[in-house]
Formats: C-alpha cells, sequence, structure tokens
C-alpha cells in the first residue's frame, strides 16, 4: 500500500543519515518520525471498515461477519478468524462504514486452508443503496481467485457509498472472508457546523446531513453567504456542491467557495478555491483546491438581491500527498 511503502521509506532515510554521518541527530529522527506517525493517520491509510457494523446473508457455526473486520486476517486463528456463510444462492457480506466514503480500494484477504476457489467470482460493490441487501449498488471489482492466504486489494477509484458488499452470485455458493478492509476519505463537512447569513425556510445544516432531500435557503439579500466550521485548521483537497434539482437552478452561478481561517467579513475574505460558473439542476461539482488550508468553508454569491440555496456541501481533505510535499521540501 502506498502509506506502508512511504512509511518504510521515511525510517530508510533516517537511518541512512545518521549512519552516514555517524551521529544520531536526534531533532532530525524526531522530525521523520512526526511525519510517519502524520501518514500512518492520514486519510488514505485508515480501515474504515474496523469501525463499521456488519452482516452477511446466513452463517456457518460461529464463523460471524464480524469476524472479517476484527483485524485478524485468520493465517493463524482460521477457525475463529474468519467469516462464512452457508452454502446457498447468491450468499453475501456487507460492512456498514456508517457515513458516506469516496473508497480508493478494499483489500480481501482468503482463507489458508481448503477450498480457496470458493472467493473466484464474488464482487465487490459499493453504493448508498440497501435494495437487495446493497448487492444492486456499483461494482467496484469482480474477483477471478485469490491464492490461499494471499490479501489482494482492488482499486475503486474513489467511488462514493457507505455500503460495501461481497457478493457471490450463484447457486451452491458458501462465502469466506478472513479480513475485509476499506481504504477511503470521509466527507469531513458532516462533523462540522455550518451557518449562514439569513434563512428562509431550511437552516444552514441542511447542506451537511448527507441527504439531497432538503436544501438550505437564505432569504433575497445582499451578498448572501453560507459557512462551514471544520471544528480545525484542514488540508483542503476539493469541495463538492450539489445544486437544487427544481427551479431557479441559475441563481448558484457566480458562487465563490472561500477557505481559511479568518472571520474577517464572516469569513467572506478568505482566498478563493474556485468560483461557480454554473451547476445544472440536480448535479453536484467537484472544485480541486489543491491543498488549501483552512478551519473555515465559505460559499458566497456576492451583488444585491440575491439568495444562496445548497442541497448539499462535501469537503474532502487533502490525504498523504501533502505529508510526501512536506516531506521532500525539508
Amino acid at each position: 500500500m502506498q502509506c506502508i511503502f512511504f512509511s518504510v521509506s521515511v525510517i530508510q532515510h533516517a537511518f541512512f543519515v545518521s549512519k552516514t554521518y555517524g551521529i544520531i541527530f536526534l531533532p532530525y529522527i524526531f522530525f521523520f518520525f512526526s511525519i510517519l506517525k502524520t501518514i500512518l493517520v492520514s486519510p488514505l491509510c485508515r480501515n474504515r471498515a474496523s469501525r463499521g457494523a456488519v452482516i452477511q446473508s446466513s452463517t456457518s457455526g460461529d464463523w460471524f461477519a464480524e469476524k472479517a473486520i476484527d483485524g485478524n486476517r485468520g493465517l493463524q486463528q482460521l477457525y475463529t478468524g474468519c467469516s462464512s456463510t452457508l452454502n446457498q444462492t447468491n450468499p453475501w457480506w456487507r460492512v456498514d462504514l456508517p457515513h458516506i466514503y469516496r473508497v480508493s480500494r478494499v483489500v480481501v484477504t482468503n482463507r489458508n486452508d481448503c477450498c480457496t476457489e470458493q472467493i473466484n467470482g464474488a464482487e465487490i460493490r459499493i453504493g448508498n443503496s440497501l435494495e437487495n441487501n446493497g448487492n444492486n449498488n456499483p461494482i467496484c471489482a469482480v474477483i477471478p481467485d485469490i491464492p490461499a492466504g494471499e490479501s489482494y486489494r482492488y482499486s475503486c477509484g474513489g467511488m462514493e457509498g457507505r455500503y460495501v458488499n461481497l457478493i457471490i452470485p450463484g447457486n451452491m455458493k458458501i462465502l469466506t472472508l478472513c479480513e475485509v478492509e476499506v481504504f477511503g476519505k470521509e466527507n469531513i463537512a458532516i462533523n462540522g457546523k455550518a451557518v449562514q447569513s439569513s434563512t428562509l425556510p431550511y437552516e444552514a445544516n441542511k447542506a451537511i446531513d448527507n441527504a439531497d432531500l432538503y436544501c438550505t435557503h437564505t432569504e433575497t439579500e445582499a451578498n448572501p453567504w453560507w459557512r462551514l466550521d471544520l471544528m480545525d485548521l484542514q488540508v483542503i483537497q476539493e469541495v463538492i456542491v450539489t445544486n437544487r434539482i427544481d427551479c431557479c437552478f441559475e441563481q448558484i452561478n457566480g458562487a465563490e467557495i472561500r477557505i481559511g481561517n479568518s472571520l474577517e467579513n464572516n469569513g467572506n475574505n478568505n482566498p478563493i478555491c474556485a468560483v461557480i460558473s454554473s451547476i445544472p439542476a440536480g448535479v453536484s461539482s467537484t472544485y480541486t483546491c489543491n491543498g488549501m488550508e483552512g478551519r473555515y468553508v465559505n460559499l458566497f454569491i456576492p451583488g444585491d438581491t440575491k439568495y444562496l440555496t445548497l442541497c448539499e456541501v462535501q469537503v474532502y481533505e487533502e490525504g498523504m500527498m501533502k505529508q510526501a510535499e512536506l516531506f521532500h521540501q525539508q
């Protein structure tokens, strides 16, 4: 995994310096290990499945669904470390993350004893629907095979979803999983607090409720704004804005996305990440902010007799690449 590879390079470089110059320069070593610590807890390196809630279509003996996210890949304790369904039609396993994530990869560990071919043809599905127990969500990957006791990684390219399913389609199938790990980025906006310049009738937090059913709405006024407090300094990779789906979708045109740490002019003087030219009705558009730093994210429409409606605002922090840049600058 890239987070592990980079972490190892940090350690190797630190010891190379100390060995080459015949000294142990403690501040230098401490610097490298502080970067290492930051990398290992970065969004790209967190196994999101480990704190999820799991369920499977059936259970064979004490091979419970939870054993696929217990951190034990089952290689030393096969009979206590893996999940398994009964022999059935279309067996499945599902983890509820329980927030919506942009999933970068899923790592699946196969059993180490007999029957390793039983994983062949399993589908990894990611999405937000529980239709057909989540097994109708989009496919990230189909597993052709995994050798005994091996852990294989499947890239999902940032697919969005709360639920990750593994299902083997067909009759007389058994699904056994010794570990499932899910890596990706969380929408950090849902942990923040939102305010807006005025309210008519829906309040500011409707834009961070992970649902597009209700939207925020200011009164008609000069320079309407909406602000998200992320509660701490963040390094922001991108902001995703969802527009209303009914009338008046053009009213978002010209809105500025601003990111920073100042509350001067209610945060509307912070640096600009992007200006929204337009967003079609009901569409979610992504704006790249290239690692801008800030605690506050504002959306602001300059001008008279304007109002601001937001159906959802998602904010994603920078992953370990920002830490890599910092490392190389030192």
